[in-house]
């Protein structure tokens, strides 16, 4: 149940972020070792085909595997570090957000890239490429860490926040969205105008939507309890 006491959940939240910070370092440091290999004279858009080589596709198989192995860990770590289904859905959108805003800190650092907040990315490859500015998922990571502190204080209030049938369905369509513009992207990440296949209204859409929907879980009135 929801009431624990906000001192403590402070600092469950301060741990959690550690670990987010130190997760994002692990993940950089591979797509650092990425880079040396396939992109030696630096990383930019439109992105360099290599072929079907074997070592292509050994890599790139392993990759994949790599990411859907870091979602598991998003997911486990959550489990762990929270109580109910609030705080562990709390804790994963902490985790991952701390962890997608420090991967581009940690990248500044040691390749001193993103250069701008607008430069592009390969964000994913389950099922396909995701590409676009550096600035979508920036966004919706501080906007993850935002939802998930509310989440937090609510439960630590013991007024969680609910959410109906219909809300979850409006997440899911928001992340969808959200998703489509990215592959979309992705898909045309080899050609010189990979620009034009971003489509920013899209994006925008899911993002408003999403922001929209938490709005309204966090306005609906909590029951009251005898």
């Amino acid at each position: 149940m929801c009431g624990e006491p906000l001192k403590t959940t402070l600092k469950r939240l301060c741990i959690v972020i550690v670990f987010g910070i130190a997760f994002a370092y692990i993940e950089s440091a591979v797509v650092v070792y990425l880079r040396e290999i396939f992109h030696p004279d630096g990383f930019s858009f439109p992105l360099k085909t290599f072929g079907l080589t074997p070592l292509w596709r050994r890599l790139l198989l392993v990759e994949t595997g790599r990411e859907a192995a870091t979602i598991v860990l998003i997911f486990t770590g959550a489990w762990l570090f929270g109580r109910n289904r609030h705080e562990r859905f709390a804790y994963f959108l902490t985790i991952f957000a701390v962890w997608d805003i420090f991967y581009y800190v940690w990248l500044k650092v040691l390749l001193d890239w993103p250069a701008s907040i607008m430069d592009w990315d390969v964000l994913f490859l389950i099922p396909c490429t995701w590409a676009s500015p550096v600035l979508c998922p920036v966004l919706i990571s501080v906007a993850m860490l935002a939802f998930a502190v509310l989440i937090l204080y609510r439960c630590g209030r013991a007024k969680p926040l609910r959410a109906t049938w219909i809300d979850w369905l409006g997440f899911s369509l928001a992340a969808l969205i959200m998703v489509v513009s990215f592959c979309v992207a992705g898909l045309h990440a080899t050609e010189t105008d990979f620009h034009a296949f971003f489509y920013w209204p899209l994006f925008v859409a899911g993002f408003v939507l999403a922001l929209g929907v938490f709005a309204k879980c966090l306005l609906r009135p909590t029951p009251k309890t005898r």
